[in-house]
């Protein structure tokens, strides 16, 4: 529940779904089994990303990106560098589309959610130089 974009019907079918995450090995691979990054076809140097497949858990997914346009409509760029993303916001609504941009957003959602549930801790933004004394 503390994430954001978070409530309380999205936090029990998180956990319903996954548990405590012990399934994945790190956040990368709780969003890529959501289906919310890109298919990727890599030849040489060049690499070209493709849609996102309908694979994954389709509900769980849905929930994602609903708290993805949450935090982009209804929490706003005001409250943006509470939760700790106002510098990647704005810097990828530069170059994506407004859809394709939630779904960005709703990757790096799931990725943090993965992180509290598996520490078992709250969520809490720290500022670059607190993370850099922490050691993190």
């Amino acid at each position: 529940m503390t994430v954001p974009g978070f409530d309380p019907l999205m936090s029990s079918a998180m956990v319903t779904a996954i548990g405590t995450g012990d399934a994945f090995s790190k956040g990368r691979d709780f969003g890529a089994r959501l289906e919310l990054v890109p298919k990727q076809l890599s030849t040489g140097d060049r690499t070209v990303f493709g849609s996102i497949s309908k694979r994954g858990n389709l509900y769980l997914r849905s929930l994602f990106v609903q708290a993805a346009w949450v935090v982009l409509v209804k929490v706003g760029p005001k409250h943006w560098n509470r939760y700790g993303l106002k510098s990647r916001i704005e810097a990828t609504r530069k170059h994506l589309r407004h859809n394709v941009l939630a779904i960005a957003l709703a990757n790096k959602l799931a990725r943090i959610a993965w992180a509290v549930l598996h520490k078992r801790r709250g969520f809490a933004c720290v500022s670059t130089n607190e993370a850099a004394y922490r050691g993190a």
